[in-house]
């Protein structure tokens, strides 16, 4: 096992030898989930891509401002063939405002991109359903949300990081 070189191999092929190790262990049922980490990988795909300023940790509302202090919220989704949900995990206190504009980034079983985009606030506040039984609104990334009024499709920006980040491995 000491053989093998991570250091070698991109954020994709880490992340997909991560998804493998995600399955092994939950046939073993020692996880029971294959959800993580969506929302890390999520967050430094929108930083990088916006060119944001993360949040300190346990910042309540959002994760990262630009450079005019305008606020985001990011929240990642990988549908899996056991569950094709597109739905983001709880926005809490949503009314409150505590961002400007939510980051939804989408992304596919083997942890590949699929897509990304910036909705406003007020998209979120007509789009997204209080849920009672979790206490939060919660959004889901589906088709139709990136032709919405507002709602900016980041994807392209996305790319970019993510072939600059394989550029990285390649000049190793």
């Amino acid at each position: 096992m000491d053989n093998i070189n991570l250091d070698n191999l991109s954020v994709s092929e880490l992340l997909g030898l991560f998804v493998r190790i995600l399955q092994v262990l939950k046939e073993r049922k020692v996880v029971r989930s294959t959800n993580n980490p969506v929302a890390d990988y999520a967050e430094y795909l929108a930083i990088e891509a916006l060119g944001l300023k993360p949040a300190p940790k346990s910042t309540k509302g959002f994760d990262a401002t630009d450079s005019n202090g305008v606020k985001y919220e990011v929240k990642g989704r990988r549908p899996t063939q056991a569950n094709k949900s597109r739905m983001l995990s709880a926005i809490r206190d949503c009314d409150a405002g505590h961002f400007n504009f939510l980051v939804g980034v989408l992304f596919n079983e083997d942890f590949s991109f699929d897509r990304a985009c910036v909705v406003p606030f007020n998209v979120v506040q007509t789009t997204a359903r209080y849920r009672k039984h979790v206490n939060a609104h919660i959004l889901e990334l589906k088709d139709a949300l990136w032709q919405v009024e507002g709602v900016r499709d980041i994807s392209a920006e996305v790319r970019g990081v993510i072939a600059r980040d394989q550029g990285v491995k390649n000049a190793r």
